[in-house]
């Protein structure tokens, strides 16, 4: 029996040693595949890859130093590491680019949030003079150039939007016309066109993305919503202050890049109600 007793401490003292022995190693890993996915995430090689952002993991806690273009940009980028795997806290210490004019910093925020959707035209170009939103480039149709009006026009800042874009049906010769345009955009813009039709986008990346977007809507901003992502389809918890605000943080969601479905648990005045 005292012999038992004697190796089962043995033992004991034996798997402690080698826990201690393989526990920093293994967070190395851990913190490794941690930064890696951070730098591998879309938002941060579409959205943030101009940006001057340094990522730092350990022991599953995330350190973001360096600047970005605005606070939008910030957020995003610790929206994002928060939703990853094995994640176990979010240092953002990300700061401004420098001081930019109101129109700017709406210019910045309205293009970022219309990129996020997938329904709004890829040639959609934005002005900004007194908080007024200027658009023009090309819609499919007319339906699309009015959902991109109204996007615009819910943002928070916006004060009116002057929409001239043209209606441009896709036919052989408008696409070849609309491709030309395309390829004379910014390497972000046509990065972002290439992920949004094929790439599988993360879902770390989606559920920042429709934080952003309700974030970024008057209409939803106040709203107080919780986005998980899972495979892809999303799901809304939170509570809504009425149907109609319930209803439209679905459909905003639902029109962000990446999102196959939206499964909205909202509750109504503290009532669950049926999606």
């Amino acid at each position: 029996m005292k012999v038992s007793t004697t190796k089962t401490l043995f033992l004991i003292t034996a798997v402690m040693g080698f826990m201690v022995f393989i526990s920093p190693a293994f967070a190395a890993t851990t913190d490794s595949t941690i930064e890696e996915a951070v730098k591998n995430s879309y938002t941060f090689k579409t959205y943030l890859k101009d940006d001057d952002v340094r990522i730092q993991a350990k022991e599953g806690v995330v350190t973001l130093t360096g600047t970005v273009a605005d606070e939008s940009s910030k957020n995003l980028a610790g929206n994002t590491v928060t939703n990853l795997p094995d994640v176990k806290g979010v240092d953002n210490k990300l700061e401004y680019k420098g001081e930019s004019s109101p129109d700017l910093w709406l210019k910045t925020k309205v293009k970022s949030t219309l990129l996020f959707h997938r329904n709004v035209s890829a040639t959609t170009t934005v002005d900004v003079k007194n908080g007024i939103v200027t658009l023009r480039g090309e819609a499919d149709n007319q339906a699309q150039k009015e959902l991109t009006g109204e996007y615009a026009m819910d943002i928070e800042g916006v004060k009116s939007v002057n929409n001239k874009m043209t209606v441009t049906p896709l036919t052989k010769e408008s696409q070849a016309t609309r491709d030309a345009a395309l390829s004379d955009r910014s390497a972000d813009a046509k990065k972002t066109d290439a992920r949004s039709m094929g790439d599988t986008i993360d879902d770390a990346s989606i559920s920042a993305l429709v934080n952003a977007t309700l974030f970024s809507h008057r209409s939803t901003s106040a709203i107080k919503t919780t986005v998980k992502t899972t495979d892809g389809v999303v799901t809304l918890s939170g509570i809504a202050g009425n149907d109609a605000e319930k209803s439209l943080a679905g459909k905003l969601a639902s029109d962000v890049k990446g999102v196959k479905s939206v499964d909205n648990q909202m509750t109504v005045s503290g009532k669950i109600t049926s999606k």
